[in-house]
């Protein structure tokens, strides 16, 4: 019986992954058909698992055994964390250091004051709100960072569960349909010149694409602009995964603890639950690998080969890395059901238009103030 559960969880686990992959396409065609790439993959692959979820749990009750389920389970798992977290590490080879440099003496101050009116604000909200601090925290990082990446790259480093990221990205993602219509039409009333519209898009607008897309419907020089901006933002998920490692394991720690007196034993406890093997992310670190490796391509490829073969290396990584992400997004959709995303209520889906809405004013002052309109 043993054995047999055995090989029906190896043919579940393969199954799992298959079905994210099937998933994964699916949505990316689906996504092709829709205007500006209003709603991209990612949101696609999140809404048709979790819409499935109540049918493949009772596929699954009604042809497993007891405990046979384990290797779907399994693999849903492997492919929201391991797979995941590949596709993060792929993302760093779409950035390089040279690129941070130019950029950043047009976007460093502005993007510091969203970063702090993202997580400050959000953290005040979210109190509030009397709110889930994972889950506070995640749609503070999907407006303040790169929507869906960020909160995909900081939900492992935080144990947030499957909901909080569901949830956390529908916010962001309603929120980035609305700016994509109306931040062209701000831009124009504003007289924005094309860097200045490209900054503010860049500094303000939550998803990659939904940045592309306001960006170009205002200009082709200010989509350019922006989209390096925003490429350029996505590196501050570093110091910010790094923080909130280190803020969960002093939450877990202080958990363990619980309201008792310190004791010498707990003493030792704590200091194990703080070493750096346990804070740090290491998969952050081979991001940044991939973005040293970049950057020393980019300086060495020209010198023996065509300038374009780095261009082209990169955007197939690109895709592959965007493809991942879809794939582990599709793969917490089938493990969580809309009911359990909906017992969050309205109040996160507020806070997050508040933060969202925040950013976008902050980046427009900052902007205004140092005279980059």
């Amino acid at each position: 019986m043993k054995r047999f559960i055995s090989i029906q969880n190896t043919a579940l686990f393969v199954i799992a992954l298959a079905s994210t992959v099937i998933l994964a396409a699916a949505s990316n065609f689906m996504a092709g058909f829709i205007p500006y790439h209003l709603i991209s993959a990612g949101v696609f692959a999140m809404l048709l698992g979790m819409a499935l979820n109540p049918l493949i749990q009772k596929l699954l009750n009604r042809v497993c055994t007891k405990d046979g389920s384990d290797g779907f389970a399994g693999g849903l798992a492997f492919v929201s964390k391991t797979i995941l977290k590949a596709g993060i590490v792929l993302m760093g080879f779409t950035l390089s250091f040279s690129q941070v440099l130019n950029v950043g003496k047009f976007s460093l101050i502005v993007m510091s004051f969203t970063l702090v009116a993202a997580f400050g604000f959000g953290n005040l909200f979210g109190r509030l709100f009397k709110m889930n601090w994972k889950l506070s925290n995640l749609i503070s990082a999907g407006t303040g960072i790169c929507g869906g990446s960020a909160i995909a790259a900081i939900a492992p480093v935080i144990d947030a569960e499957d909901s909080d990221i569901a949830y956390a990205i529908s916010a962001t993602f309603l929120f980035d349909i609305i700016m994509v219509i109306a931040f062209p039409i701000m831009g124009r009333a504003f007289e924005m010149t094309d860097l200045g519209y490209g900054l503010w898009a860049g500094t303000a607008v939550n998803d990659t694409s939904s940045v592309v897309a306001a960006g170009y419907a205002f200009s082709e020089t200010a989509g350019n602009f922006a989209t390096i901006v925003k490429l350029t933002r996505t590196l501050s998920i570093v110091p910010i995964v790094l923080l909130f490692g280190y803020i969960n394991q002093r939450t877990i720690a202080a958990q363990k603890a619980g309201t008792a007196a310190i004791t010498a034993d707990s003493k030792t406890n704590g200091k194990k639950s703080f070493s750096i093997a346990k804070i740090f992310p290491w998969f952050i670190l081979a991001f940044l690998g991939f973005v040293a490796l970049r950057s020393i391509a980019d300086i060495l490829v020209p010198l023996f080969f065509d300038e374009n073969s780095i261009k082209t290396a990169a955007a197939l990584i690109s895709k592959i890395s965007k493809f991942a992400f879809v794939m582990a997004l599709g793969a917490i959709g089938l493990k969580t059901p809309f009911t359990k995303v909906a017992k969050s209520g309205v109040k996160p889906m507020i806070h997050g238009f508040i933060i969202s809405l925040l950013v976008v004013v902050v980046s427009f002052c900052v902007q205004a103030m140092l005279g980059q309109m």
